[in-house]
């Protein structure tokens, strides 16, 4: 039988009051606690508190706090990746950011959804990966729906939100999030 982590990682629904998960979130809660409570040149501290948290890529992400997830350990990220101040992640299932993106501030990426059904929702949960490509340049207070995937070199407008695909190589802006041109 799998376990409810193994369900809420395949986007299944899932028990978030599970024991496993509970525990997760705490150890992430404290690692975050931590790395917030750090000061400009407490680099060490903070690369050391990102290898911890961070599923791969807390080597060279340059974040800058206060920075939120659920459990860290489901953010995968390039080389090189930028988030901006107060960036919100809830990683239930993975997010996955290519190489040398740069996440303005106040950026939220949502990998966990509800049911619709409200008798569902009681105890129930589930999430879908979201996927950013390389060299995308994410603008400030966008917002990153469960599911969505964007394309490499591309730029997302601040303030957007994003529900389904947005291709490689475009400017998309707006809510719901449109490509508006290619980026030249």
């Amino acid at each position: 039988m799998r376990t409810e982590r193994e369900k809420m990682l395949a986007g299944e629904l899932y028990d978030p009051l599970d024991a496993e998960l509970a525990r997760l979130r705490v150890r992430a809660r404290d690692l975050l606690a931590d790395l917030n409570a750090t000061r400009e040149a407490d680099e060490a501290v903070r690369r050391r508190v990102l290898r911890e948290l961070i599923g791969s890529g807390g080597d060279t992400v340059w974040l800058q706090p206060p920075f939120y997830c659920d459990y860290g350990s489901n953010i995968h990220l390039g080389e090189k990746v930028y988030f901006n101040f107060n960036c919100v992640l809830l990683d239930v299932c993975e997010i996955r950011i290519g190489a040398r993106t740069l996440v303005g501030p106040a950026v939220q990426i949502y990998a966990a959804t509800h049911p619709l059904d409200a008798e569902l929702r009681k105890t129930r949960e589930f999430g879908k990966p979201v996927t950013i490509g390389s060299d995308v340049w994410i603008g400030g207070g966008a917002i990153i729906c469960p599911g969505a995937t964007i394309g490499d070199r591309t730029v997302i407008g601040a303030g957007s939100v994003v529900t389904g695909h947005i291709p490689a190589g475009v400017i998309a802006v707006g809510n719901p999030c449109r490509v508006v041109r290619e980026v030249s």
